[in-house]
């Protein structure tokens, strides 16, 4: 089997969410659109201890937007061999190659999927960032001129972004991702951006989300 991992995974896996990943794979496998899959869902860590508020801090940003291999090592090194091992309980195997992986994320979960790739690309060939936070929340601004005059990487990338998204203190999200694709066209990789009219939200990357699986897998 081939394999995806989604970052914020909860999102991307409800029955009635915007993207309802087990339902378009199931169908776009049925029709042999794209290859027998697994998908790995994965949320951030959170910590035992609450906030002033009460509620559970989360280690989101941390684990997304930061610009390092870590991420990518904590996946290879916690999570892909727990896949493994539930694939071989239900008698799959699951492959080992980059080009049989794929890594998709939402906002601070879309770069987190970018760097993941970019750190490791012998890990990941193929990256779909939904919203993506390109911006300098941890300093991925920097991503742009990093792609232009670094040496190519063999990973394929699809970015979906919206007009009306968030413009704050951190960035200009549309532009952002204007910029990241402007970088991936002058390196020459095989790359799509899909700019929408929508704001900061799963609405434009779910609908589209058939046709994203079907160009990142072809």
């Amino acid at each position: 089997l081939c394999l995806m991992v989604f970052q914020d995974g909860e999102w991307y896996q409800q029955k009635n969410g915007d993207y309802r990943v087990p339902v378009v794979f199931d169908n776009l496998i049925h029709q042999k659109k794209i290859p027998p899959m697994a998908a790995i869902f994965i949320n951030p860590g959170v910590f035992e201890d609450k906030g002033q508020d009460g509620k559970a801090r989360s280690n989101r940003s941390f684990e997304y937007d930061t610009l390092s291999p870590q991420y990518a090592e904590f996946l290879e090194k916690e999570m892909l061999p727990v896949a493994v091992e539930k694939a071989g309980e239900a008698k799959a195997s699951l492959r080992t190659d980059a080009a049989g992986r794929g890594i998709c994320g939402i906002s601070s979960g879309g770069i987190c999927a970018f760097t993941a790739a970019w750190q490791r690309p012998d890990l990941f060939s193929k990256v779909l960032s939904h919203v993506g936070s390109f911006t300098n929340i941890r300093g991925g601004d920097v991503y742009p001129g990093l792609i232009r005059k670094a040496e190519k990487k063999p990973i394929r990338v699809f970015l979906q972004a919206g007009a009306n998204d968030l413009d704050n203190q951190h960035g200009h999200w549309p532009l952002a991702n204007h910029q990241m694709a402007a970088a991936l066209r002058f390196a020459q990789y095989d790359y799509r951006f899909e700019m929408g009219v929508g704001g900061h939200s799963g609405k434009h990357g779910g609908a589209i989300l058939p046709e994203s699986m079907l160009w990142l897998w072809r």
